[in-house]
């Protein structure tokens, strides 16, 4: 039965406020929520990035909900700093933390000054961090000589079971790599085929545990508003890659998005007035095997949304209750 959360997007709000969303998505029946991990937003115009490690401690520790977080170990954090950040987190809130491993955006990334890796070089460092995340979580102590280097790590507080270590992907290719090591597999939202391919892709090469899915949406009282929110907000995201992992400064993507149509964004957003019409493509989405949907309003303003949906949207939906 598909369980379904909001979306807590740092880049775009501020974490008080966000803190005060998710509170609210709780108590308006949203049974669960997941968190980017961003050093930067994605467009000049949307102005946030909080850290997302000290605001998942608040946020687990404000709420009953379980959390997930999509990080990129390798470069910005060393591998054996993420493992002790999920640890820590998964031995205070046990049974109600999930990470996914991704290998990341030079938005985020190039802050390092290391350069920015190709994406084959990306992925072979990241299933080093993989590895060595794992490692650390049984407890050992590793060493590692790679793309990454580790020297004599241990970690000191460990949970009693190592948290779900869920793999990012959003092609079939990526789908089927993540398989060979994830407890599941997050995706974004695209059209029901692309979907199908992905979570075909990660079952048919042995991929195990949960579907997760992130929804972007805009919804407001009339659909002027609601495709002015998701223009506004979110134009700078219709790029497919490899542009949207390269580029490394909001204002790259505000440049590249100047000429970008309301027509491009509701490609990628799911824009309407209309509830019932919401309600329908969540249950879409549902009935493509997702374990766990978690919705993404990708306006500023949150509070409007969490009461709409939870008093009209998720009673519709089958075991969101």
């Amino acid at each position: 039965m598909t369980r379904y959360g909001i979306h807590a997007s740092h880049e775009q709000i501020h974490p008080s406020v966000l803190l005060a969303t998710v509170r609210r998505a709780e108590e308006a029946g949203f049974r669960c929520a997941m968190s980017s991990d961003h050093f930067s937003p994605w467009s000049s115009r949307q102005g946030q990035s909080g850290y997302a490690w000290s605001w998942l401690g608040a946020a687990l520790e404000a709420t009953s909900l379980p959390f997930g977080v999509v990080t990129a170990p390798g470069q910005r954090y060393h591998p054996a700093i993420t493992a002790q950040a999920i640890g820590t987190l998964a031995a205070m809130y046990p049974g109600r933390f999930w990470a996914a491993l991704g290998t990341g955006e030079a938005s985020n990334e190039h802050i390092t000054g290391g350069g920015w890796p190709r994406k084959d070089v990306r992925a072979r460092r990241l299933r080093e961090c993989v590895d060595v995340i794992k490692a650390l979580l049984r407890g050992e102590e590793v060493s590692h000589d790679g793309l990454v280097t580790v020297d004599r790590a241990r970690l000191w507080t460990l949970p009693d079971e190592p948290p779900p270590l869920v793999g990012a992907a959003v092609s079939p290719e990526t789908a089927g790599w993540c398989a060979e090591w994830a407890d599941g597999l997050v995706t974004v939202n695209a059209p029901p085929a692309q979907l199908r391919r992905v979570t075909d892709a990660y079952r048919d090469a042995g991929g195990r545990g949960p579907l997760h899915l992130q929804v972007h949406l805009s919804w407001a009282h009339d659909d002027e508003t609601a495709g002015r929110i998701a223009h506004e907000q979110w134009r700078g995201n219709v790029f497919p890659p490899p542009v949207c992992w390269d580029l490394e400064l909001p204002q790259h993507f505000d440049v590249i998005a100047e000429q970008v149509s309301p027509e491009q964004v509701v490609k990628v957003v799911n824009v309407s007035s209309d509830l019932g019409q919401h309600t329908a493509w969540l249950h879409e989405f549902a009935e493509l095997g997702f374990d766990e949907i978690n919705l993404h309003h990708v306006g500023q303003e949150q509070d409007e949304f969490v009461d709409a949906f939870g008093e009209h949207v998720l009673p519709q939906l089958k075991g969101a209750s």
